[in-house]
């Protein structure tokens, strides 16, 4: 007798797709509805666990709000309360009453030290039978004497992807039509207008404030408005994505040291063109990836589907190592931009799927920018600040009225309206005596800098063609020292033939740019792709200011490698 239920191979296999998604969206559902065990709470950070804040006494009051403050400084002006939770990570959960009373308290507790609170996420435990909740609260400072949170993040992705466009959008407030309107207000030359791609690097600012509101140039006329009503600041740098830019995008991610990059790829296109490059550039030199899937207004659910796939599988591979996760719920956002930034290696890659022109998955993106915290505590800012001034030019301008001036990143120190430093080094290795004039910090003037920030420094009548991009300028103290030859740990990434003494290629350190040739690969004839060793560089123009430690990536056509500076070898010394 022939079993009529027998199922054809194909319609057996489509069975078992079937079985699997209602198998994971069994457990996907139970994962939501388990508890979050969370860990122990930690001494230092900016996240505090209470298990509940009802009717403190004065004198708790006041130990409340004395915590509070320190929470905030830990955070450079941002906290995160776990309301309903025990100090050893037990998510107990509060009923309503209780929940209500103490975030009236920490409400008040905001208000004595001077910020907002902002209630990111309620989750519901269930506990003895009844529904209790935890809640967690975004705690951030309100903005006073120009000092906000300021988080860099580099745009990644090939030509084409839509990385001008969504930046548009999110800085202007308004939705693109379809036809690249709102990428126009980013481009910096005609040929970038008439072609529609980037080649430079431009700067384009968010804000947000105490209360984790948008604000963008869609409210504010002028950056210096935008500067004034945040507390956080998010300065994105539009990196170009044609090849033929390559050398501008490696520069902007080692020269402006982004604490983030955003990788954009169209959801039409998938990973085409520079896209795999950048993502293999960000993972090399460890700035932590999320990713934005754009247009997804003019793709299929199924191609959208194949690309997320195409992600996971490239994310997954060894030597990337990463944990996709992608972000479909705000309780995602915040869930995504906490475990993405405290992460070992930022190993978890939320994914963002969105549309410029529909405005589909944009709020998902501004929560996670809003709630992501920094990378560095406020005792690693304190160290760097306590250190000697040290300034890294990446762009020089001539401004009429105004003379010329550098823009960079201050590496170290304090920098002040009026303070004499030193500048270079020039061909010839010197330093030239420098004063800055005034100091301009996303368009609007300040009196200080902090190491860690980035502003443009007025240095009055100075000659510009003294002045070229990777040049340093330091405290006259600190008595710089430069060199043309360092030695440094590599790492061959990939290499066509065989690396050997005297292969050329471009190195990049930090804002220095310059061809170098391979005096000496130690203990080896010559070095293949995926083998280390210590290798003798050689500056071809002119000496540069590097400092040891310094990561280093060196590319020639095919050919690209990464490691660090670990010795620095003055004129006087030869290769034995």
């Amino acid at each position: 007798m022939v079993d009529t239920t027998t199922e054809t191979p194909g319609k057996s296999r489509r069975s078992r797709r079937r079985r699997r998604r209602r198998n994971k969206n069994k457990r996907t559902k139970n994962k939501e509805t388990a508890p979050p065990f969370l860990p122990p709470e930690a001494e230092e950070g900016n996240i505090e666990y209470k298990l509940k804040l009802v009717n403190p006494t004065q004198q708790r009051f006041e130990h409340l709000a004395t915590q509070l403050k320190w929470r905030l400084q830990e955070g450079r002006g941002e906290a995160v309360y776990r309301i309903g939770v025990e100090d050893n990570g037990l998510p107990v959960g509060l009923g309503r009453a209780d929940m209500a009373a103490s975030l009236r308290t920490l409400r008040k507790m905001a208000d004595k030290v001077g910020a907002d609170i902002t209630l990111l996420r309620e989750r519901q435990v269930d506990a003895d039978g009844s529904a209790r909740r935890i809640a967690e609260v975004l705690v951030r400072k309100v903005p006073d004497d120009r000092q906000f949170l300021d988080l860099r993040v580099a745009v990644l992705g090939n030509a084409d992807s839509g990385k001008s466009t969504l930046l548009g959008v999110l800085t202007q407030g308004e939705l693109d039509n379809g036809r690249g309107r709102a990428r126009l207000n980013l481009f910096r030359h005609l040929h970038e207008i008439q072609t529609g791609r980037t080649s430079s690097i431009s700067l384009e600012i968010l804000g947000f404030d105490s209360r984790g509101q948008v604000v963008n140039y869609s409210e504010s006329r002028s950056a210096e408005e935008i500067c004034e009503s945040s507390s956080k600041m998010i300065t994105f740098m539009d990196l170009a994505g044609h090849h033929k830019y390559l050398k501008t995008t490696v520069f902007g991610l080692t020269s402006h040291r982004p604490d983030f990059a955003m990788l954009v790829v169209g959801a039409n296109t998938g990973i085409a063109g520079t896209a795999r490059e950048h993502l293999g550039l960000a993972t090399a030199l460890k700035v932590p990836i999320f990713i934005a899937v754009s247009k997804v207004d003019v793709c299929s659910r199924g191609g959208l589907e194949r690309t997320l796939r195409q992600l996971e599988r490239l994310l997954k591979q060894p030597g990337c190592d990463k944990v996709p996760f992608v972000v479909r719920s705000p309780d995602d956002a915040v869930a995504g931009a906490q475990q993405f930034a405290k992460s070992a290696n930022a190993c978890v890659t939320p994914i963002f799927t969105l549309s410029s022109v529909s405005g589909r998955g944009l709020e998902l993106l501004k929560i996670f920018l809003n709630v992501l915290p920094p990378l560095s505590n406020s005792k690693e800012q304190e160290e760097l600040m306590q250190q000697l001034t040290e300034f890294q030019v990446d762009e020089i301008y001539s401004v009429p009225d105004v003379g010329t001036v550098v823009g960079g990143t201050l590496y170290s120190g304090v920098c002040r309206e009026g303070e004499r430093l030193v500048v270079g080094p020039t061909e010839q290795g010197a330093f030239l005596r420098v004063k800055v004039a005034s100091i301009h910090r996303n368009r609007s003037a300040c009196r200080l800098l902090r190491a860690g920030q980035a502003a443009t420094l007025a240095l009055g009548d100075l000659d510009r063609t003294l002045l070229r991009k990777g040049m340093v300028m330091v405290s006259p103290k600190m008595k710089p020292i430069v060199c043309r030859r360092f030695e440094a740990a590599v790492v061959l990434l990939f290499h066509a033939g065989s690396f050997r003494r005297g292969s050329q290629v471009t190195a990049h350190v930090g804002n220095v740019r310059q061809t170098a040739v391979v005096q000496r690969v130690h203990g080896k004839e010559e070095l293949r792709t995926g083998e280390r060793a210590t290798v003798t560089f050689c500056f071809l123009k002119h000496p540069e200011y590097l400092r040891t430690g310094a990561k280093l990536l060196f590319r020639e056509g095919v050919t690209k490698g990464i490691g660090h500076v670990t010795r620095l070898l003055q004129a006087a010394e030869h290769d034995h």
